[in-house]
């Protein structure tokens, strides 16, 4: 059996008028860290639209060259490059295999994008995906309901940190970007 890797936490945060998008480093293989410095935040459109991928890295770098081609197709629209992206991403029969998910970002919008199809709006404008995705976003919320003096980029950082100090597939080598 081949060992598989796991890697991630991403991050994103709508909050006060600004959004922040963050993630660790690690990439895990088995019980071992492969990678501790992976770069899973990505600008695209001149750092208009900020990218977060969780899951093969491969796999995310095809989906994430195609979803900057659907951007530069509708004009930068990040919700119509999204649905796009998802449409045939569930209808191509070589996209549906890749396993891998997004969070999609520009100063208005904050998405997920899954292989399902989905292309969520979040609740409560936090997005996160990945390993400790379920540590990130506990922690997002709570930042959100209780310190709501923090900026978005505080929070992604913090939450990060915390889903670092629990997840073992979450370091605390952190990367945050906001779309400009």
């Amino acid at each position: 059996m081949q060992a598989k890797i796991r890697s991630t936490t991403v991050l994103g945060i709508r909050h006060n008028g600004e959004i922040a998008l963050g993630a660790d480093g690690q990439a895990t293989m088995d019980k071992h860290v492969a990678k501790s410095n992976v770069r899973k935040i990505r600008k695209l459109q001149d750092g208009k639209v900020v990218t977060g991928f969780a899951g093969s890295t491969a796999d995310a770098f095809t989906l994430l060259d195609k979803f900057d081609e659907k951007l530069t197709s509708y004009g930068g629209n990040l919700k119509r490059a999204a649905i796009e992206l998802a449409k045939e991403w569930r209808k191509d029969q070589y996209l549906r295999k890749l396993e891998a998910m997004m969070v999609v970002a520009d100063r208005d919008e904050l998405l997920i994008l899954s292989g399902t199809g989905d292309v969520l709006e979040p609740d409560s404008d936090v997005a996160a995906i990945g390993s400790g995705a379920m540590y990130a976003q506990a922690a997002a919320l709570a930042l959100k309901k209780h310190a709501p003096h923090l900026s978005a980029r505080q929070m992604v950082e913090d939450a990060l940190h915390i889903a670092a100090d629990i997840c073992i597939y979450t370091n605390h080598n952190l990367m945050i970007e906001s779309p400009s």
